[in-house]
C-alpha cells in the first residue's frame, strides 16, 4: 500500500511538472504546432456558436466584382475614388476609413481630386507594416510595455498629399497556423516610432475618446480594451461574409445608395474583388475578404463585445494544463477500473463543455495547449493501470488456481463474496462422508516412496473428482483417506441425496481402480467407506494458515461407521437417517444389506446401519483381509 502511494504522489508531481513545461514552453513561442490546433478548435467553437447578429456600428463599402464588371477596374482609380468618398461624406458618416493602401502616384488630377476629398470629412487611411521577415521580431532589449510589440522593419504610409488630410492606422492582421486571422494587433513599432492600428484609429475616432495605453490593456476614454500578449485583440466572427452590413460602391455610381446604410454610421471602405488577394479563411467562410476582418475588429472595439483573452485568461490557462491532468490521473489512481476511467471521461467531457461555453459567452480558454498538457500524462498513467492491473489479474488468477487446489469452487466464490465466511462457528444440518484405504500402512513400508506418492496421488484425484462432481467439499485428505461435507456454505434439501450419490460414486470407483493395479499392489489394498447426516459445528480452524472443518457428533459416527463396515465385512456403512433424508429407497444396479443396530466406539446407544455394495462390483460384498485388519 505504501509503495502504491509513492507511485501516485510521483504521478502527480511528473504530471504536474509536465503541465507546466508545455504551458510554458507554448507561452514562450515553442511548440508552434498548438497553435494550428488551437486554430481549429476556435474554427469548431465559433461554429458551434453559431452566426450573431453584429451590432449595427458599420457599414462596409464594397469595391466588388459589380464595379470592375461594369465598366470598373481594379484598382478603382483615385478620381472614382475621390467620387466614392465625396458621395459618403454628404451623408454625414462619423467616420470613413478607407482600407486601400494609398501609396503609389497616378495621375495628377486624380490626386489632387482624391486629396481634396478627404479634406472635407473625418478620414482614417490604412498603412502596412513591412517586417523583415516571415516572423514578426521583437528587440531583445527593449523593455517597458511597448517591449511585446511586433517590430517593423518599416511603415508603408499614404502619399503626404493625403496622410496630411487624414489620420493613419496600421492595418496588418495576425493570421495563425491555419491562415485564419484570430487577433488584430491594436499598436505597432519600428526602433524609433510606436503606430497605432486601423481599427483603433477609427474606433477612437468614431468614439471620439482619448486612447491610453496600459501595462496590459488599451483605454477608450473610461472603458478597458482588454488585449491579448502583444497588445492584440483577438477576434470572433459574427458569421460568413456580409454578415456586418454591406453595399456594393456601385449603388454610389448608379445613385442608390441609401442615405440610412451611411448616416452616423462607421464606413468602411475596401475591394472584396475576387483575385484581389485579400482574403482570408474563417470559421463561417473559405474567404473572407479583408475588410470585413477588419470591420469586425472595429466592431468589437466600438461595441465591447470582443472575446475575452488577457492576462487573467492566460493565469487560468495555466491553472487548466496542471490542474487538469493531476484531476484526471487522481481519478485513474482512484478506481482502476471502468469506475475511474468513467470519472475520467465524465471530467474531460465537462472541461469540453466549460470551454465551449465559455467561449460562447466571450472568454476564449486555450483548448490546445490543456490538451497536449491533459492527454500525454493521463495516456501514459492509463496505460501503467492497465498493465498493472493485467498483471494484478494475472496474481489473483494464480491465487484462485492456488485456492482452487485446497477448496471446494462454492466456497472459494462464496469466500470471495465474504471474506469473513465462518469466522465465527456456524451450526447447521450437513451430511459427511469419510473414505479409507485399508492395507496402505503395510503397503508403505514394502513400496518406494515415489512409487508410493503416485498411488496417494491418484487416488485423491479420484476422490475430488467424485466429492467435486456431487457437489461436495473435501475439508482434509487425511493421509490415505478424506472427509467430504455436503452442506457448505449453506445447508440445501438435497444434501444427503448428494452424500449418498458421492459415497456409491467412490465405491465404484476405487473399486475398479484397485483392480487396475498391479496385482502386488492392489491385492493388498481395500477401502471403506462411512456416510452419514445430522447436526455439524461448521468453522474455520488455524491461526494465519486458516483450514474449514466441520466437528461434532454427526462427524464422529460417520467416522466410526468405517469401522462398522469393516467388522461386517462391507465397503461402505450408511445410516438410516441418511438413507431417510436422501429418499433412498433402493437402486437396481446395488444390493443393500440390513438394517444392522450397533454401537459405535466413544458413543452411547445404538445406531442404525445399512450396507450397500455393487450388485456387479469386483469386490463382492466381503471386505479383504486387509480392510479387516487395517
Amino acid at each position: 500500500m505504501r509503495s502504491r502511494r509513492v507511485q501516485i504522489l510521483m504521478a502527480f508531481v511528473l504530471t504536474a511538472l509536465w503541465g507546466a513545461g508545455i504551458y510554458a514552453a507554448h507561452a514562450n513561442g515553442h511548440l508552434r504546432f498548438l497553435d494550428r490546433l488551437e486554430a481549429t478548435l476556435t474554427d469548431w467553437r465559433t461554429q458551434i456558436r453559431g452566426v450573431q447578429r453584429p451590432p449595427d456600428f458599420v457599414t462596409i463599402v464594397a469595391i466588388d466584382d459589380t464595379v470592375v464588371k461594369r465598366g470598373g477596374s481594379y484598382p478603382l482609380p483615385r478620381a472614382d475614388l475621390a467620387r466614392v468618398v465625396d458621395t459618403i461624406v454628404q451623408f454625414n458618416p462619423k467616420v470613413v476609413a478607407i482600407d486601400l493602401l494609398l501609396v503609389d502616384r497616378s495621375a495628377a488630377i486624380g490626386d489632387a481630386t482624391l486629396a481634396n476629398t478627404l479634406a472635407t470629412g473625418p478620414m482614417v487611411l490604412a498603412a502596412a507594416a513591412i517586417f523583415p521577415s516571415a516572423s514578426e521580431t521583437i528587440e531583445p532589449s527593449s523593455d517597458g510595455p511597448l517591449a511585446a510589440l511586433p517590430q517593423a522593419e518599416r511603415f508603408l504610409l499614404p502619399l503626404p498629399a493625403f496622410a496630411d488630410h487624414a489620420e493613419v492606422g496600421v492595418v496588418n492582421v495576425a493570421t495563425g497556423q491555419s491562415g485564419s486571422p484570430l487577433s488584430v494587433p491594436m499598436l505597432f513599432r519600428t526602433r524609433d516610432k510606436v503606430e497605432l492600428s486601423f481599427p483603433l484609429r477609427v474606433a477612437a475616432r468614431a468614439l471620439d475618446k482619448p486612447l491610453t495605453i496600459a501595462p496590459d490593456h488599451l483605454m477608450l476614454g473610461d472603458r478597458a480594451v482588454p488585449t491579448d500578449a502583444d497588445f492584440a485583440l483577438p477576434i470572433t466572427y459574427y458569421g460568413p461574409r456580409r454578415t456586418i452590413r454591406t453595399v456594393s460602391a456601385q449603388s454610389i455610381f448608379d445613385g442608390t445608395l441609401s442615405r440610412a446604410a451611411i448616416e452616423n454610421r462607421i464606413v468602411v471602405i475596401g475591394a472584396s474583388v475576387a483575385g484581389g488577394g485579400d482574403f482570408y479563411p474563417t470559421p463561417f467562410d473559405s474567404l473572407m475578404p479583408g475588410v470585413e476582418v477588419v470591420s469586425t475588429a472595429i466592431t468589437h472595439l466600438v461595441a465591447g463585445d470582443g472575446i475575452l483573452r488577457d492576462r487573467r485568461v492566460r493565469i487560468a490557462d495555466a491553472f487548466a494544463a496542471i490542474l487538469l491532468p493531476m484531476l484526471l490521473v487522481g481519478l485513474l489512481a482512484w478506481r482502476r477500473s471502468a469506475l475511474g476511467i468513467m470519472a475520467a471521461a465524465a471530467v474531460m467531457i465537462a472541461w469540453a463543455g466549460l470551454n465551449v461555453l465559455a467561449f460562447t459567452h466571450g472568454v476564449w480558454l486555450n483548448a490546445a495547449t490543456t490538451l497536449a498538457a491533459t492527454v500525454p500524462p493521463v495516456a501514459v498513467f492509463a496505460g501503467v493501470q492497465l498493465w498493472a492491473g493485467g498483471r494484478r489479474t494475472q496474481y489473483l488468477a494464480a491465487k484462485s488456481r492456488s485456492l482452487a487446489q485446497f477448496q471446494a469452487p462454492a466456497v472459494q466464490e462464496w469466500l470471495a463474496r465474504d471474506p469473513n465466511f465462518l469466522s465465527k462457528p456456524v451450526r447447521q444440518d450437513a451430511a459427511v462422508v469419510f473414505i479409507d484405504l485399508s492395507g496402505f500402512t503395510a503397503l508403505s513400508e514394502r513400496t518406494d516412496p515415489d512409487a508410493l506418492r503416485e498411488i496417494v496421488k491418484a487416488f485423491h484425484a479420484l476422490i475430488d473428482k467424485t466429492a467435486v462432481d456431487c457437489g461436495g467439499m473435501i475439508t482434509g485428505f487425511l493421509g490415505d483417506g478424506a472427509m467430504i461435507l455436503f452442506g457448505l456454505p449453506r445447508a440445501m434439501p438435497d444434501d444427503a441425496a448428494r452424500a449418498l450419490n458421492c459415497a456409491i460414486g467412490l465405491h465404484r470407483g476405487v473399486e475398479r481402480w484397485i483392480a487396475s493395479l498391479p496385482p502386488a499392489i492392489g491385492n493388498q489394498l481395500g477401502f471403506k467407506i462411512g456416510a452419514h447426516c445430522g447436526e455439524i459445528v461448521a468453522s474455520r480452524l488455524g491461526g494465519s494458515h486458516q483450514h474449514i472443518t466441520a466437528t461434532g457428533d454427526t462427524v464422529n459416527v460417520a467416522s466410526r461407521l468405517m469401522e462398522v463396515a469393516a467388522q461386517n465385512h462391507a465397503r461402505l456403512a450408511l445410516s438410516d437417517t441418511l438413507l431417510d433424508a436422501a429418499d433412498f429407497h433402493g437402486a437396481p444396479d446395488g444390493i443393500l444389506t440390513g438394517p444392522l443396530l450397533t454401537q459405535v466406539r466413544g458413543r452411547s446407544g445404538v445406531v442404525t446401519v445399512w450396507f450397500w455394495r455393487d450388485r456387479d462390483g469386483p469386490g463382492g460384498q466381503t471386505a479383504t483381509k486387509a480392510e479387516m485388519i487395517d
